[in-house]
């Protein structure tokens, strides 16, 4: 095949116009397209209001070469080949015991979905509930204040991803096709094709919630099983060997034991820790979540163009470096979303921003959020960082005094005087809130980072620092805390246990710990024979 890139067209466009532009670049009819497949799509808003849809796609044609041949000094014309998965070459060892995955996010997911596949029927344990289920608790927390710490926002089928804006973009690059085999399994399962070509690709949660059991269903036929509320409370080493480990008062025998617990298992790694698994702590980042009028992030994005259906919700995305030497950076922005409390402790808050696929709601949050580094915890014991959260989230809870959300104004935060009254802008989360001095939930040197960051954010988004505008505390599950250490085998210390994922430090968002459990489950393979 064929890949043409740098189609540029006017927002307002048809399929036609895109594929009569292609034809026109290589000179020939569009008659004489055998296959015409769309490879990336993206949005360049460089010159506002003139926006402009660029695409990059892949044509098949009878005389090629000549093509090639004729445009051979253009860099916007080369061959193309599809990705072909990797071939697997399976190990020699012998199992005795099912693979055992601890976590159903989306490392825990593919990770089972891939050794199903290839005959080594794993059990997937999981601490929540199936999504159905795990929907009515975070229901009533958010409603009633009635926190599930087994299933809540964090913890329960899909992971803490499910409730999210379905972020489905990665730096990770793609050498054996693991991304590729990940959307094109999502689509399988229900999501829209567009994610296998847009430049920023998403779900939202409204559309995880669809998805994730029908992947389930796929990898119970495939051999699965899996085992919803089912907590890991302990494990057994002998002679540095993983033999068994316990779940809900019972033992299970194992000798391979996934851990793709997901960024907020403190539980499980204090039980970890105690027993030996070689772990660190890890720097990640802290803050606080700013809504705006999506109106106005639009207005800001695309030129003063407030709402433009072809284009959808507008996003951004703002680093700074402060004069301290401090990383000031937007995290996990959620076009036409909401902000909610995601706690999974009790008497502890913490929030998170989701969208549903249509990014229809009025406000746009995002998370803005400083760097922290194990020297920031005060301790250097592997758990410094977990106590360094739970510290700021019990000063979030304490200052509202119930799970509603503490807020402040933008204006009142900057000025660093406490917030009396709203002003045009209502505040997102289900939860409710209460206006207070976000500056006693933080610390210091992020409150003053912050203070010197958002002014210049207003400089690249129009109305960023507005008065009104809303902040919310406190951010702190950005990444894990810890770094639970593996070699080259991806096992730990302990041999038979495979950290994986976000929680073990290895991935940050859906697609690359979705990814991160497609390789253990490799590593696995090429170690073992099937079951």
């Amino acid at each position: 095949m064929i890949k043409i890139s740098q189609i540029k067209l006017p927002v307002r466009h048809t399929m036609d116009d895109l594929w009569n532009l292609a034809a026109h670049r290589i000179s020939i009819s569009v008659s004489e397209f055998k296959e015409k497949i769309i490879l990336k799509k993206s949005v360049d808003a460089r010159k506002k209001p003139d926006i402009m849809i660029v695409y990059t796609v892949a044509v098949a044609l009878k005389s090629e070469s000549e093509i090639l041949n004729k445009w051979k000094e253009s860099a916007d014309i080369s061959a193309y080949e599809h990705l072909q998965p990797q071939k697997l070459s399976y190990g020699t060892k012998l199992l005795r015991h099912r693979p055992v995955i601890v976590g159903s996010g989306p490392c825990g997911l593919f990770c089972a979905w891939k050794l199903a596949r290839e005959g080594y029927a794993p059990i997937v344990i999981e601490r929540g509930k199936c999504v159905e289920e795990r929907q009515k608790d975070v229901d009533a927390f958010w409603k009633r204040g009635v926190l599930n710490p087994n299933s809540n926002v964090q913890f329960g089928e899909g992971g803490a991803g499910t409730f999210s804006d379905g972020k489905l973009n990665t730096m990770v690059h793609d050498r054996n096709g693991y991304l590729q085999q990940i959307l094109e399994t999502f689509v399988r399962c229900g999501a829209p094709e567009e994610i296998l070509y847009l430049n920023k690709p998403h779900l939202g949660t409204d559309q995880l919630k669809k998805i994730i059991p029908k992947l389930r269903r796929e990898i119970i036929s495939l051999g699965g099983e899996f085992r919803f509320e089912s907590t890991l409370q302990d494990i057994q080493i002998e002679s540095g060997k993983i033999q068994a480990c316990r779940v809900n008062e019972r033992e299970l025998p194992v000798e391979i034991l996934v851990l793709a617990l997901g960024h907020s298992a403190r539980d499980t790694f204090r039980m970890l820790c105690e027993k030996g698994v070689l772990m660190t702590p890890k720097a990640f980042a802290i803050g606080l979540r700013i809504e705006h009028p999506q109106k106005w992030i639009n207005v800001s994005q695309y030129g003063g163009l407030d709402s433009v259906k072809e284009l959808g919700a507008a996003d951004y995305k703002l680093t700074y470096h402060t004069k301290k030497g401090r990383s000031v950076y937007s995290f996990c922005m959620c076009p036409g979303g909401t902000v909610v409390n995601a706690s999974s402790q009790y008497e502890m808050t913490v929030t998170n921003g989701m969208s549903n696929y249509a990014r229809n709601f009025s406000n746009a949050n995002s998370a803005l959020v400083v760097n922290v580094t194990p020297e920031d915890f005060g301790s250097s014991h592997a758990l410094a960082g977990v106590e360094f959260q739970q510290k700021w989230e019990r000063a979030a809870f304490e200052i509202s005094g119930d799970y509603r959300l503490p807020v402040q104004l933008v204006g009142d935060f900057i000025k660093k005087v406490p917030s009396s009254t709203l002003g045009c802008v209502e505040p997102s989360s289900p939860s409710g809130y209460k206006l207070c001095d976000l500056s006693e939930c933080i610390p210091y040197f992020v409150t003053e980072s912050l203070r010197e960051a958002i002014p210049e954010f207003n400089r690249r988004i129009s109305g960023f620092s507005a008065r009104d505008a809303v902040l919310s505390g406190v951010e702190t599950r950005t990444s894990s805390p810890v770094t639970i250490i593996r070699g080259e085998d991806f096992c730990s210390n302990i041999e038979g246990i495979y950290p994986a994922g976000e929680g073990a430090g290895y991935a940050g968002g859906i697609m690359s710990a979705a990814a991160d459990g497609i390789r253990t489950a490799v590593q696995i393979i090429q170690q073992f024979k099937p079951f």
